[in-house]
C-alpha cells in the first residue's frame, strides 16, 4: 500500500506537467513564442491539479477586465444600487403650459434607454403639459473628470463605431443612432431611430430583384459632418424583401441627449420653445419627475454578456463618484483607486496591474493570469457570487460565447467572459469538467497577430472539460496507513 501511495503522489506533478505541456505545445505551433500565452486553471472542488502557464507575466487583458469592474461594483456599490435621472423646473404651470425651463439632472445611468426616457417624458403629457416656454437645460455635474479620459488608439478607421463611445455624465441610449434600409417593390426606404433633427440620411441604396440578402459589409455608411447637422450617406444594392442596418455614434453626448429629448417631446405632442444649454440645476428648482434605472445586477449582465465598453467605463466613474475623498476631482482616478484598495483588502496582489478605464478597451491595461484567477476565487466566495456568475456568457449559448465551442457537447458547461483587441484574445470565468467539478480559468494571448488565439483558448476550455488534469485524492486514513 505504501508503494502504491508513493506512486500516486508521484503521478500528480507528472500529470500537471503533461496537461500544461500539451497546452504549451499546441500554443507553440500557433504563436510566435511561448511568452505570448498565459493561463491559470484552478479547481474549486474535486481532484483537479492547479495549472499555470506564464501565470505571473503581465498581459494585455482586453475585455476580461470588465469582470474586475463588475465584481468590484457588486461589493462596493451593492447589487441593488441604481441610478436616478431627475427632471426639474424653475417655472410655473398655467393650463397646459409650463412657463419656465426644463432641467434634466443626469445621474450617470449606464443604460438610459430611449424606451425609458419616452415612458418618463410621457408623464408630462399625462400631467396635461403641451408647451414648455423655456430652455432645455442638461445638468452633467454628477461626474468630475478634471484629468479627462484616456484616448484609445483604434485602427478600424471608424471613429463612429459603437464600441468606441466614451463615458459621459450626459450619456443616453448608448449615444447611438440605429439606421435601417429596406427594399420592396417601391424601391428602398431609409429611416433612423431615434429620429433626430440634426441627423439626416442620404439614401443611395438601389433596389434589386429578389435574391439572398447580402452581408452588412456590402454597404457603405459615410457620415458627413458640418456645424449644423450630420448627413449619413448610405450606398449599396439591396434585393427586394431584404433590409440592412448600422449603429453609429455621430454626436457629442450632450448634443445627442438634447436632440433625443427634443425628439421624444415632439413625438408626445409637447412643444419646447427654448434653446439647449448645459448648466447646474438651481437649488430653488422643484422636482417634477424621477426616472430610476434597473438595479446593478441587471446592468452588469448587459456589460458582461455583450461586453459593453461604454457601460463598463460609466460604471467605473460611478464607483469613483461614490468613493471620492477630500480633494478628488477626477472620478476615473478615484474609481481606479477604490478598486485597487478593495482588491488589496481581499489579499489580492495588485502589483503591476493596470486598470486604466475599467472596460479593457486600452493598450495600457495589464493583469496576470494568476491575479485574474485570485479575483475569481474571491468572487466565488462572495455573497454576490451568483449575481456575477449570472452575468457571464454561457458557453455555446449566449452573449459573446454564443458561437464558440458549439457542437462540442459543452453547451452551458461554463460561464466565460471573453476579450478581444488587436493582438489580444482572452477568457476569464468558471468552467465545469465532465465529472461536474468547477474550475476557475483565466487565459490570455498577446501575439502579433492574435487571430488564432481564440482557437487556443477554446482548446484549453475543451481540454479542461474532457481531459482535466487530475490526481489521486487520498483520505487521511489512507495517508496514515501508507506511512505505517
Amino acid at each position: 500500500m505504501a508503494a502504491a501511495t508513493a506512486n500516486a503522489l508521484a503521478a500528480e506533478p507528472a500529470m500537471e506537467r503533461t496537461w500544461s505541456n500539451q497546452m504549451r505545445d499546441y500554443a507553440d505551433r500557433s504563436l510566435s513564442g511561448q511568452e505570448a500565452f498565459s493561463l491559470a486553471a484552478i479547481p474549486l472542488n474535486g481532484p483537479g491539479i492547479e495549472q499555470y502557464i506564464n501565470a505571473d507575466q503581465q498581459m494585455s487583458p482586453g475585455s476580461i477586465m470588465k469582470v474586475v469592474t463588475t465584481y468590484a461594483a457588486l461589493e462596493l456599490l451593492g447589487p441593488t444600487y441604481s441610478w436616478d435621472t431627475r427632471f426639474y423646473t424653475d417655472g410655473t404651470l398655467s393650463g397646459g403650459t409650463l412657463k419656465g425651463n426644463l432641467f434634466v439632472e443626469f445621474g450617470g445611468d449606464p443604460k438610459l434607454t430611449i424606451e425609458r426616457l419616452w415612458s418618463t417624458l410621457r408623464e408630462l403629457r399625462g400631467m396635461g403639459i403641451d408647451t414648455i416656454t423655456g430652455d432645455l437645460v442638461l445638468d452633467g455635474s454628477v461626474f468630475q473628470l478634471s484629468g479627462g479620459l484616456p484616448a484609445f488608439e483604434d485602427n478600424g478607421d471608424n471613429p463612429h463605431a459603437p464600441f468606441l463611445v466614451a463615458p459621459s455624465a450626459y450619456l443616453s441610449n448608448l449615444n447611438l443612432v440605429h439606421f435601417q434600409v429596406r427594399a420592396d417593390e417601391r424601391g428602398t426606404q431609409a429611416w433612423s431611430s431615434p429620429a433626430l433633427d440634426n441627423v439626416v440620411i442620404d439614401n443611395r441604396v438601389t433596389a434589386a430583384a429578389e435574391a439572398p440578402c447580402p452581408s452588412r459589409r456590402r454597404f457603405s455608411w459615410k457620415p458627413i459632418i458640418d456645424d449644423q447637422r450630420v448627413t449619413v450617406r448610405v450606398t449599396g444594392q439591396l434585393p427586394q424583401g431584404c433590409r440592412t442596418m448600422a449603429y453609429l455614434s455621430l454626436l457629442p453626448q450632450e448634443q445627442y441627449s438634447a436632440a433625443l429629448i427634443r425628439s421624444l417631446l415632439s413625438e408626445l405632442g409637447i412643444a419646447l420653445q427654448g434653446e439647449d444649454r448645459m448648466a447646474v440645476t438651481p437649488e430653488e428648482a422643484r422636482l417634477i419627475l424621477t426616472m430610476t434605472s434597473p438595479d446593478l445586477v441587471t446592468t452588469i449582465r448587459d456589460i458582461n454578456k455583450w461586453s459593453s465598453n461604454v457601460m463598463a467605463r460609466q460604471l467605473l466613474l460611478t464607483i469613483g463618484a461614490e468613493n471620492r475623498e477630500e480633494g478628488d476631482d477626477d472620478d476615473r482616478a478615484a474609481g481606479i483607486r477604490a478598486v485597487y484598495n478593495w482588491l488589496e483588502s481581499k489579499g489580492i496582489n495588485t502589483a503591476g496591474m493596470v486598470i486604466d478605464n475599467g472596460a479593457g478597451l486600452s493598450r495600457h491595461g495589464r493583469i496576470t493570469a494568476r491575479q485574474g484567477a485570485q479575483i475569481l476565487l474571491s468572487a466565488w466566495n462572495s455573497p454576490f457570487s451568483a449575481d456575477l456568475m449570472a452575468s457571464l456568457p454561457l458557453i455555446a449559448m449566449d452573449g459573446t460565447m454564443a458561437r464558440r465551442l458549439r457542437n462540442t457537447g459543452m453547451e452551458g458547461q461554463g460561464r466565460i467572459k471573453t476579450g478581444y483587441l488587436e493582438n489580444v484574445r482572452s477568457i476569464a470565468g468558471f468552467s465545469r469538467d465532465e465529472a461536474n467539478n468547477t474550475w476557475v480559468v483565466v487565459g490570455m494571448i498577446n501575439d502579433d497577430p492574435a487571430w488564432n488565439g481564440q482557437a487556443i483558448l477554446d482548446r484549453a476550455l475543451y481540454s479542461l472539460h474532457y481531459r482535466p488534469p487530475v490526481g489521486t485524492t487520498l483520505s487521511k486514513a489512507e495517508v496514515a496507513e501508507a506511512t505505517e
